[in-house]
């Protein structure tokens, strides 16, 4: 699995509008195996022939007819789960929530990913594009509470994110009105009705309190309270309070229940302990403030003092005595800083007007300080989260309801919301996103339980993208209580139309690109690469320059393996070259889907800095059922060489309208040395072609091709997903151990010492020929050689610098050879021919029709299928003369007149092999009648 240490996740929620139990929902990198879908009873003799007549059709049409010659200087040759949810795909939609509904585009369910399954149609619904519609009706209007300003707060309860104004609009018909409102009103019942009948939570240790301590036992406590206090505001009933009370009560320690060591039973050894705790209390203590009696206010409030503030206000204010033990993440940039600070603001805001102490006063200033210098600076300027994307939700769920909670109570965010790479934060969510999980790249992190992305329903509104609520609305993790303070319902419109499909994160610390076929299928193909710096990522990063997961036809082909054992020793000790963490098989560079060092289980060099490139078509989706234009493309380059200390360039590119993927590497091989080229798949792999240049993966009872289009001498190997026997020993104990990783095994690619080439095709569609027909000048930035052929056009440059013709019909492929190498070259009937090239995409075309008439006939539509099939052997035939005629002459030349080298590409030699699978085609597809008829004949007889 790509996790198989997979977190419990956050609490049962329905999948969307499903009428299935609750299950728990989770969020990262992980595979969950659905059921097998229904076989079909097979026709045996049927599936074998069109089988057969597959192989060959893809063969021929793949490779109909184009070729690559190249030519380059002859001293300057050039040469690869989730938070993971245990739920399937919810049941259809059975009821109507709210009476907001018109117009609205609602998922039918979610699937374990927590992915929104969208109707085929959009029914009498309007498309729009992301927007905010003034309606009096679905809004609460403003504060209109007079602040004094600076850090006085508010003088009334609740002031945490949702003051008394915000439960009254709710109360007095917004959650009536409003369609999303209504069914996330229903399943937060639901949640908390199934806890209310739960003993408290226990208090059970992870790894040692300064292991991982009580972290998940903190969560699950705020989220019942978070249910709870929500509960008893919308309907006054006191058996919330009761219950919450009787939890309140164990997890301050104050009952006959075992809750940790008195005075610091929240755990200072782990502060995310005492963070998410006051959280908790916190909140309980605002929400519920008048159904409480003033014992029980007391109590929670002395609580939230003794076992919160005074630890916080010693790592704050006295950090290297008092505080020396636990206050090391109030200088760190990432989700230990938001939490920490969140719990601290809220513990503060929450009983300022009530403490006799003055701990809150005096410790809200420094939490504000920490959070504006570290928390809010966690996000690059692109977005993108320091860590990982599993840490993005603990770290913006705190800071979002530390911001929320401060504007509520001073009327001020109090500068958390200035850093631009806050605001970006939730695009990069979004497009870390696939259609199988997340590009869960590094650690995946704890159970997140109470972490939810429903922060972006705030940001949305805080920073005027109301694409961000519009697409976390029909997510799976949106019914929980923060989604009913921070949603408005004044957002309008589809938060896919006119999004574009791709997007680059270019900050250096964390470049990366992602790129899709669509927004609104789980069907189609996400690809995501990273090609970020490795150092600065709070010990939560791997060695992965280059790695990168593939979805596609609702499978994870290429994924994560995620986590290691967090109490491994020193597995969170440092980011340098020699760090035990690199130790550990799924941190080293060998477990990542890229190109590793087999003969010296050699790591990536830790202080690489990466140079990414990207480009794209530019596409933004226009329809709920969208399909990508043919035309459709975009491509990510990194160079690679800090991190192998050898020239070393990646690149990744969508084809045949966002159908399939290239992936192309050149690297330098060092002398005695052998590079492997590595994807983990989940998936049952099938070696075949010729020298085993074919892998077919089959997974959720889906087919997948990945072939090798060069170097012609490669071929694929499957290994064990686990650590080359040559790498560092790991420290002794269980703890230490790398985990098992099955069902995955490695795909790989071996080669030695030299200047090697290596590309590689995934095919979710059957129109491989499409990569020979648009192979240049559609993939220049891909080819690092000095002149590339193709059928459209042709390319010039080095090292990844290219200029290309436009795509025509026909062009000047003497003067381009003269201007290239120095000479003089005249032949006006070779410049000629490259019109006539045009015959590969037809003999592909034709093809593709003889395989579509064979596979749905039999009898006498196999002779027509047969007398196409003749055709396309024909074109094909005169395809590659044109092709050898081309070929040769402009080989010829180059080698016997100029001071540069051309050989052939494999192209040509596919142009070869496909023309001749055409043809044995075409004679399996007429000798198919004729068996067909004598067999029904015998069954006659008989």
């Amino acid at each position: 699995m790509w996790v198989t240490q997979r977190p419990a996740g956050p609490p049962p929620v329905m999948s969307y509008h499903s009428n299935e139990p609750k299950t728990p929902l989770q969020y990262g990198s992980g595979y969950s195996a659905g059921a097998e879908p229904q076989k079909k009873k097979k026709k045996t003799w049927l599936w074998v022939l069109l089988g057969v007549v597959a192989i060959i059709v893809i063969l021929a049409a793949v490779l109909g007819g184009v070729f690559g010659s190249r030519a380059a200087d002859k001293n300057n040759n050039k040469v690869a789960s989730n938070a993971d949810g245990s739920s399937s795909a919810g049941s259809s939609a059975t009821t109507t929530y709210g009476n907001n509904n018109n117009n609205l585009i609602v998922p039918t369910a979610t699937d374990a990913w927590g992915n929104p399954l969208y109707p085929t149609t959009t029914g009498s619904a309007r498309i729009s594009s992301a927007t905010t519609i003034a309606n009096s009706t679905l809004s609460c209007g403003n504060d209109t509470y007079a602040f004094a300003g600076n850090l006085t707060v508010r003088n009334e309860h609740p002031l945490l994110m949702a003051p008394s104004y915000k439960w009254d609009c709710l109360n007095n018909g917004l959650i009536k009105n409003d369609h999303y409102l209504s069914y996330w009103n229903a399943t937060i019942f639901e949640n908390a009705t199934l806890w209310y009948g739960e003993a408290p939570v226990n208090y059970t240790i992870d790894g040692g309190l300064g292991g991982s301590g009580v972290l998940d036992v903190a969560m699950q406590v705020q989220l019942r309270l978070k249910h709870w206090s929500y509960a008893w505001k919308v309907t006054n009933d006191t058996k919330w309070v009761d219950r919450a009370w009787e939890e309140i009560l164990v997890a301050s320690g104050n009952s006959s229940q075992y809750f940790g060591e008195t005075g610091d039973n929240w755990n200072s050894q782990h502060f995310l302990d005492i963070g998410e705790f006051t959280t908790a209390f916190a909140i309980a203590y605002d929400w519920m403030y008048d159904a409480w009696n003033v014992t029980q206010r007391e109590a929670i409030m002395w609580t939230i003092i003794n076992l919160g503030l005074e630890y916080g206000y010693n790592a704050l204010n006295d950090p290297y005595g008092a505080g020396e033990d636990y206050s090391w993440w109030r200088i760190e940039a990432g989700n230990w800083n938001c939490v920490c600070n969140g719990g601290m603001a809220l513990g503060a805001l929450a009983i300022m007007n009530e403490d006799p102490t003055g701990i809150a006063a005096k410790l809200l200033p420094l939490t504000i300080e920490s959070a504006q210098g570290y928390c809010a600076q966690a996000a690059s300027p692109d977005g993108t989260w320091s860590e990982t994307p599993n840490y993005w939700y603990f770290g913006t769920t705190n800071h979002v309801q530390m911001a929320a909670s401060l504007l509520t109570a001073t009327g001020s965010t109090q500068g958390l919301l200035e850093a631009p790479g806050m605001a970006l934060s939730g695009l990069y969510h979004m497009y870390v996103t696939g259609m199988q999980g997340l590009f869960a790249y590094g650690d995946t992190g704890p159970n997140k339980y109470a972490a939810t992305a429903n922060g972006l329903m705030w940001y949305a509104t805080q920073y005027n993208n109301p694409v961000y609520s519009l697409f976390q609305r029909d997510r799976g993790d949106a019914p929980e209580p923060m989604s009913m303070i921070f949603y408005d319902p004044q957002v309008s419109g589809d938060f896919w139309d006119g999004l574009e499909l791709d997007h680059h994160f270019d900050n250096t610390t964390d470049g990366w690109v992602s790129m899709r076929s669509s927004w609104t299928t789980t069907q189609g193909m996400y690809v995501a690469m990273k090609a970020g710096a490795l150092l600065n990522h709070q010990t939560h990063g791997d060695l992965d320059v280059g790695d990168f997961v593939l979805d596609a036809l609702g499978q994870r082909w290429a994924g994560e393996l995620g986590s290691a054992d967090y109490l491994g020793l020193n597995y969170f000790s440092n980011e340098t070259q020699g760090s035990e963490r690199w130790y550990y098989f799924r941190k080293r560079t060998e477990g990542q889907n890229t190109l590793a060092s087999l003969s010296k289980s050699e790591n990536q060099n830790v202080s690489t800095v990466p140079t990414t490139t990207f480009d794209t078509t530019g596409d933004v989706q226009t329809a709920l059922d969208y399909t990508a234009p043919n035309s459709s493309t975009a491509f990510f380059t990194a160079d690679m060489e800090t991190a192998y200390m050898t020239p070393a360039m990646r690149a990744i590119r969508f084809l045949n309208g966002r159908r399939q993927v290239l992936l192309q590497d050149e690297i330098t091989v060092p002398t005695n040395q052998t590079v492997q080229w590595r994807i983990q798949t989940n998936a049952t792999i099938t070696l075949g072609g010729t020298g085993n240049t074919t892998a077919t993966l089959e997974l959720g009872g889906e087919t997948l091709e990945v072939k090798i289009l060069s170097p012609s001498t490669a071929s694929f190997f499957v290994q064990a997903d686990a650590r080359y026997a040559s790498d560092p020993i790991l420290p002794s104990g269980s703890l230490n151990a790398d985990q098992s990783n099955a069902p995955a095994q490695v795909l790989t690619i071996e080669l030695g010492a030299g200047e090697q080439d290596i590309q590689v095709v995934f095919n979710a569609a059957m129109a491989l020929f499409i990569v020979v027909s648009v192979s240049s000048p559609i993939w220049h930035q891909l080819n690092l050689l000095k002149i590339t052929f193709g059928v459209f056009g042709y390319c010039t440059g080095t090292n990844g610098s290219y200029t290309c013709s436009s795509r025509t019909l026909g062009y000047p492929i003497s003067s381009v050879i003269s201007n290239s190498t120095g000479t003089t070259y005249a032949n006006s009937s070779l410049d000629r021919a490259t019109k006539v090239l045009l015959l590969n995409p037809i003999a592909a075309g034709i093809t593709a029709i003889a395989f579509l008439i064979a596979g749905a006939s039999h009898r006498l539509g196999f002779i027509f299928a047969a007398l196409v099939g003749v055709v396309a052997w024909v074109v094909s035939a005169a395809a590659m003369a044109v092709d050898l005629y081309v070929c040769i002459m402009v080989k010829n030349h180059i080698n016997d007149d100029t001071s540069s080298t051309a050989s052939y590409g494999i192209m040509l030699w596919l142009a070869v092999a496909g023309c001749g699978a055409v043809f044995l085609g075409t004679i399996t597809t007429f000798f198919s009648c004729c068996t067909d008829n004598r067999r029904k004949r015998r069954d006659l007889e008989y």
